[in-house]
């Protein structure tokens, strides 16, 4: 019996009453439809998803009455895309399932991306970090420590060693990505350590050196800048001047955005890819248009190096009120209706960038392949991110509790697994959750955030939706409507996912 595949997502296009778009969750294709066409695959959907999918999403458009079959030429096109299936909907999720498993262990053998964290230490005291309690609490101070050379040459042994374990071969020319996170990576106190892992790595082959820096001391690493050697830098901004500086501030409460803005001048005259992070909740997103403005008036916005987008805060310490957070999908929705009044403002890129970036990339044929996700980020596959004390963890976010630590490096250099946590990490996919694996878009979204949805539901292998559904229907729609209509792609979405 021919049915439509549980797979098949309908979205809707603003001031087209007559078509829609099909976008398929598993085949990747993307396809314009009549609203007829649509509303046959309507008719024949053998069951809605269960109901667990709509905890937090918005319903899909509403279903065309009219369910008159299309050609047969139609049909046959239907069921090469994927649409229409002979497949019950068991057999369906179970195919489903296996194909999100291969996927996820295609790139669990990709080369390995690496993290170092110099120190967990800070001269900032935001209230939302979730790491707030390293600094504030003297239990932990032992975590603030800096990296010692003999432990980054036993850390640069282990990725040898990791790499021979993933059967990768040592004498075939590689570029290893090597990031640099914290506490603050880019301390002045740490420029020799930094220096050093730079060198060395660089000693075991070319490597791609990227840091997430709040850039208050980046002038001391001035001729570490710029391609070949710190070539790309995260940075975060909270607002314009005033606003920043209430909310990213020193320990003695002193203020940092001119001393930021002056070392974002400085990556940018040495060529740094910089990518501006806007952590944004709903006490600072009425200041973006004076921050654009201050984006404007330093020409930052010019730069072809430059891109700025936003983030939402999470309630991830008890200092942050979750009554003043949004999710993405509440983010994206106030930053459209932000452009709306002020225009300016479209400089700065939506949490959902990156959907509409790649859906347009479809649309205009530059690149066809849809990516997709069997898992939310690189905590689930191939990421390593080492501490100072040489422990690896693989989520940046749960660093400096040892309990969860997926492995150590030894002195000798050899990694040393703890079986049950690795394992706990790297095989959280869209297939190992019942609810993700009958979800039309969970190769498009990956499962969600480990850590939101231990937080939000108390299991690690939880879904955690962030109002997905509506966020990638109106993300399609918007490529599609720019696509149309001939809109140029602004050069800073092409890097949202450069860090």
């Amino acid at each position: 019996m021919l049915r439509t595949s549980s797979y098949t997502i309908y979205v809707d296009l603003p001031d087209n009453p007559r078509e829609m778009l099909l976008v398929h969750g598993y085949t990747g294709a993307y396809d314009k439809v009549s609203r007829r066409v649509a509303a046959y695959l309507r008719s024949h959907e053998s069951r809605r998803p269960p109901k667990p999918l709509y905890g937090d999403w918005t319903p899909d458009p509403e279903a065309p009455h009219d369910s008159e079959a299309p050609p047969s030429d139609v049909i046959d096109i239907l069921k090469q895309r994927g649409y229409l299936t002979t497949a019950s909907p068991e057999r369906e999720a179970e195919f489903f399932a296996g194909f999100a498993v291969k996927l996820h262990e295609r790139q669990s053998k990709r080369q390995p991306s690496y993290i170092l964290m110099p120190t967990y230490n800070c001269n900032l005291r935001c209230s939302y970090c979730f790491q707030d309690h390293m600094r504030t609490d003297s239990s932990f101070k032992h975590l603030l420590a800096t990296m010692k050379p003999a432990m980054v040459d036993r850390i640069l042994i282990g990725m040898a060693n990791l790499e021979a374990q993933q059967g990768l071969d040592p004498d075939t020319q590689r570029t290893r990505s090597i990031g640099l996170f914290g506490g603050e990576p880019l301390l002045s106190a740490n420029r020799e350590i930094v220096e050093y892992i730079l060198r060395r790595a660089n000693d075991l082959g070319r490597a791609d050196f990227w840091a997430v820096s709040n850039a208050t001391d980046l002038h001391a690493y001035s001729d570490l800048l710029g391609p070949g050697a710190l070539a790309r830098l995260q940075i975060t901004l909270d607002g314009p001047p005033a606003e920043h500086d209430r909310r990213r501030v020193y320990a003695d409460n002193g203020p940092t955005f001119e001393r930021i803005a002056r070392n974002i001048d400085l990556a940018l005259d040495r060529g740094v890819l910089v990518n501006i992070r806007l952590n944004i909740d709903r006490n600072n997103i009425n200041e973006l248009p004076a921050l654009t403005q201050e984006i404007i008036d330093r020409g930052w916005h010019e730069q072809p190096e430059f891109s700025v987008y936003t983030a939402p805060i999470n309630a991830v310490n008890e200092q942050t009120d979750r009554k003043t957070t949004f999710n993405s999908w509440q983010l994206d929705q106030a930053l459209t209706d932000l452009r709306e009044e002020h225009p300016d403002t479209w400089i700065i890129g939506r949490p959902d960038e990156t959907i509409r970036v790649r859906a347009r990339k479809i649309f205009d044929g530059e690149d066809p392949s849809p990516q997709l996700r069997p898992s939310f980020c690189g905590a689930h596959d191939q990421m390593f991110i080492f501490d100072p004390f040489g422990d690896i963890y693989a989520c940046w976010e749960r660093t400096g509790d040892a309990r969860i630590r997926i492995a150590h490096v030894a002195e000798d250099g050899k990694v040393e697994f703890k079986y049950e946590v690795n394992q706990e990490w790297r095989s959280r996919s869209v297939a190992s959750n019942p609810v993700c694996r009958q979800c039309r878009y969970a190769l498009h979204c990956g499962g969600g955030c480990a850590i939101l949805a231990l937080g939000q539901r108390g299991k690690f292998h939880a879904n955690y939706c962030d109002g997905f559904a509506s966020r990638f229907r109106a993300s399609v729609a918007d490529a599609y409507r720019a696509h149309s209509e001939g809109e140029e792609s602004a050069h800073l979405h092409d890097r949202l996912c450069d860090l």
